[in-house]
């Protein structure tokens, strides 16, 4: 009788061991891996990341979208894009860790971590590292066809749409009428909408134009082209230059003829780098196999957007103020990448 019991003492014992050994501060998910309360496994690594993109008719969405599947399948990290405000939404996500990876325009990259324009009430955000620049970001003064708005200074009594609160689309209207010698009260109204939005109140005759920055072609003005038809207002040579002078960011683009249906005539305007930028805190490791995963998918994201295919280490880092992250730095230098 005592011998059984020591036996089953002996079994207690190593089963609490056992017990003991498995156990630790997290949960297990289904599967019984270990997982904390952020987006790494049990390991230590990065399970998973959330990628910031913009409105549904823009070029971020589609890239993030065309852009998480690669990484999905070219790493082990779960890759999930989501619509959002676009930049300077995303840069305020990145501060309270909501995602993890973002889209931007460089201009609003920099005001957020100086501090300045629309970041200024809150202050700096101190966690946003750089990836990569990826193309040009074209502002485009979106009128209907056949509307009478044929300059910047038409726009004086017009019901225009300024792009989402906010966005890097707004601070870059309010940037070109402010070289023009015009406010937001110049205009009949200034209305605050997303590009889809925007679009479709020009169809309807309820907005006469609207600012859009993004990669061309871009799906809501595609959208316009193919039913009301579309313009793009031009930027003339001196006002180009005095707003390159003011805000260096900027750089001269040409929209060629044919980017939109019906569209027969290039346009010269300005542009801004679109960037790809990440949380501080994320893992080298995991920025590493990201930026690679990047670069390996630049023919699947020119499939999906033609902007994709504008993507290239040779500018890579063109126009990126921004530190970078030492899992891009690592990538960098095992490509001969200068810094």
């Amino acid at each position: 009788m005592k011998k059984r019991k020591s036996i089953l003492t002996l079994i207690i014992l190593s089963l609490a061991l056992v017990l003991a050994a498995c156990g630790g501060n997290g949960t297990e998910n289904g599967n019984g891996e270990q997982q904390g309360s952020d987006s790494s496994g049990g390991n230590g690594a990065t399970s998973s990341i959330i990628i910031a993109t913009g409105g549904t008719t823009g070029t971020y969405y589609a890239l993030g979208g065309a852009l998480a599947v690669n990484i999905e399948q070219k790493t082990n990290i779960n890759s999930s894009a989501q619509s959002t405000g676009a930049s300077a939404e995303n840069m305020r996500l990145l501060r309270t860790g909501d995602v993890d990876l973002a889209f931007t325009q460089g201009d609003i990259a920099d005001y957020a971590v100086s501090g300045s324009i629309m970041f200024e009430a809150d202050g700096a955000i101190e966690n946003i590292q750089g990836i990569a620049s990826l193309y040009n970001e074209t502002i485009q003064i979106v009128v209907a066809e056949d509307s009478d708005i044929q300059s910047v200074e038409d726009l004086a009594g017009k019901r225009v749409s300024v792009g989402a609160p906010g966005s890097g689309t707004e601070a870059n209207a309010e940037q070109i009428l402010e070289i023009y010698g015009m406010t937001f009260d110049d205009l009949g109204r200034a209305d605050r909408l997303a590009f889809g939005e925007s679009t479709s109140f020009i169809q309807d005759g309820s907005l006469d134009a609207a600012f859009v920055t993004a990669g061309t072609p871009t799906a809501a003005v595609n959208e316009l082209a193919a039913t009301r038809g579309v313009r793009i207002v031009g930027l003339d040579d001196s006002h180009i230059a005095d707003l390159i002078d003011q805000y260096p960011y900027y750089a001269e683009e040409i929209i060629p003829a044919g980017t939109y249906s019906g569209f027969d005539e290039e346009i010269k305007t300005v542009a801004v780098k679109a960037q790809l930028v990440v949380r501080s805190e994320l893992e080298e490791d995991a920025v590493y196999e990201i930026t690679k995963a990047l670069f390996e998918s630049i023919d699947a994201l020119g499939s999906t957007h033609e902007k994709g295919s504008h993507i290239s280490l040779d500018t890579a880092l063109e126009g990126l103020s921004l530190e970078l992250h030492p899992g891009a730095i690592r990538y960098y230098d095992e490509q001969g990448i200068q810094r």
